[in-house]
């Protein structure tokens, strides 16, 4: 499979921004895990000490220890292997958790963390998964989505309220979810399109459970639609579906899950802006939703409210999707990318090699590189 360097990516809007890991390899091997950023860089969220646009990956400064990342709508964060977490770009509302509302172009120490196990980020807020189980939030809360029963923003991290055994985390644009240890679902935040899944449209700022779901084995959150990955290899969907997102035949919304049709075998799942991503067991990716930047892969500008193979690519171990975006992680170590400024295929990121993890934002992209010192 031949491609071409990707030019990176151009102006995104908002997304929930999601982590979706490769292999991290042992920890105990202690090997430097370099992060690498590209897209928008005017609020510093590539963290390289300057506002400089980049299209192509350049690297996050002092970050050797990180083992996964999120960027959000114009931040980002690193968890590092000590579970401390690092955070750079855009802090008008106290998204990078170091108490102040000053952007930071470089990485700062998330205040008062320590046992974090796993982050995410939002539009303008942030959460980190904690390894007794709870959660902690910090940054844009007008929706309630730090799930602290206020409105109120918060610039150091501050608990969920009434959550524990918790699993994973994704943030959507303005709302948050859990997914607990017993393969329940729980969200807050807001929830004008239905993308809570609890059957209202009702804000909500602490977590509620989302109606009718079990046995899920992963989630994932776009700007106003949310998924479910069940332990059987169905995907399950819910809220905004202006674009078709929701991957049921519709453009209807739905404030409670639906499944998306004939989608077995899956793995792994990605919610961008207004598209999906599905990974399957054969190493295949699929998409659904808008795409008029060509984030689907199929080769085409047409939107599709069902699934399509993407176009060209194979041995996908994981996968994310950012605003106008998506991006492929690939056995061999290599990222691919397609959508805005991009291919409407896959095309190879230039320069990446040894790439354990990737996410993807609003503006910008992310990924970890991993790098054994030689003895």
């Amino acid at each position: 499979m031949q491609g071409t360097t990707w030019i990176g990516k151009g102006a995104g809007v908002v997304l929930g921004a999601l982590l979706f890991m490769g292999n991290p390899g042992p920890a105990h091997a202690q090997a430097v895990r370099t992060v690498w950023a590209w897209g928008l860089n005017n609020s510093g969220q590539l963290g390289n000490g300057t506002q400089t646009n980049s299209a192509l990956p350049v690297q996050v400064n002092n970050v050797t220890a990180a083992m996964s990342v999120a960027a959000g709508g114009g931040h980002s964060l690193a968890l590092m292997r000590d579970g401390t977490v690092e955070a750079w770009g855009l802090n008008r509302n106290g998204q990078l958790g170091d108490g102040t509302q000053l952007n930071r172009t470089v990485p700062v120490r998330v205040s008062n963390m320590r046992g974090a196990a796993a982050v995410a980020a939002g539009i303008g807020h942030s959460l980190a998964l904690m390894r007794d189980g709870t959660v902690v939030a910090w940054g844009l809360n007008n929706c309630g989505q730090l799930g602290d029963g206020t409105n109120r923003d918060r610039s150091i991290p501050t608990r969920v309220s009434n959550l524990t055994g918790v699993a994973s985390i994704a943030a959507g644009s303005d709302y948050s979810i859990a997914l607990k240890r017993d393969g329940t679902v729980w969200a807050w935040g807001d929830n004008t399109y239905g993308q809570l899944g609890n059957g209202t449209n009702q804000n909500r700022s602490v977590p509620t459970r989302v109606s009718d779901l079990d046995g899920v084995s992963a989630i994932a959150a776009g700007m106003v639609h949310s998924l479910a990955l069940v332990r059987d290899g169905t995907v399950w969907a819910w809220g905004g579906n202006t674009h078709g997102q929701l991957g049921n035949g519709s453009t209807r919304d739905t404030n409670v899950p639906t499944q998306v049709p004939d989608l077995t075998g899956v793995t792994s799942i990605a919610a961008g802006m207004l598209h999906t991503l599905a990974l399957k067991s054969d190493g295949t990716v699929w998409a659904w939703g808008f795409n008029y930047f060509g984030q689907l892969g199929d080769e085409s500008r047409t939107s599709r409210s069902v699934p399509v193979q993407v176009t060209m690519i194979t041995g996908v171990t994981a996968i994310a999707a950012g605003g106008e975006d998506s991006l492929a992680l690939r056995r061999n170590g290599t990222v691919w990318a397609w959508g805005s400024h991009a291919s409407r295929i896959p095309d190879q990121v230039a320069y990446l090699n040894g790439v354990t993890a990737v996410a993807a934002g609003g503006t910008l992209m992310l990924a970890i590189e991993r790098q054994t010192p030689s003895s």
